[in-house]
């Protein structure tokens, strides 16, 4: 079944990208979700206009997208953590953590578009963090996690 993806969905797609998914994903859970419509024909001329209307303002929010990545290629990060006299941390570094970080550095980015370039951070040590700031533009960040004093 096609649908009209109505925000972005990790994995399916992002918004307006018209998807093709099982049937019984689309019925049950996208469309009652408020997460998709069905592509008809009416509903794919309706997403054609919006699309061709909204494209001046992604060129700017792209834009923006990418000065915000020039401006993140200089930074590296300090994240102090406990850490055990072996080196190994007491639970993880999360992106939570790099949110924090770089709010303190002056970047506002949200936490759900900070990923791992490694699984589990759990020890002392340099890492990437992959900064989505938009669906053409990532920034990788580099970080080093440290013991704290």
């Amino acid at each position: 079944m096609e649908i009209i993806l109505k925000e972005d969905m990790p994995r399916l797609g992002h918004k307006d990208d018209i998807v093709k998914v099982k049937d019984g994903y689309a019925r049950n859970y996208l469309i009652p979700k408020g997460y998709a419509i069905p592509a008809t024909e009416s509903a794919k001329k309706v997403l054609a206009e919006n699309k061709r209307q909204r494209a001046h303002k992604e060129e700017k929010i792209r834009n923006e997208a990418l000065e915000t990545a020039k401006k993140l290629e200089g930074v590296t990060l300090s994240i102090p953590t406990k850490t055990s006299s072996t080196g190994k941390i007491f639970g993880s570094v999360t992106n939570i953590q790099i949110a924090e970080a770089l709010k303190e550095k002056g970047f506002e980015i949200d936490r759900k578009m900070i990923s791992f370039k490694e699984e589990n951070i759990k020890e002392v040590g340099k890492y990437t963090a992959i900064v989505k700031l938009h669906r053409e533009v990532t920034v990788e960040v580099p970080f080093e996690v440290v013991p704290e004093e």
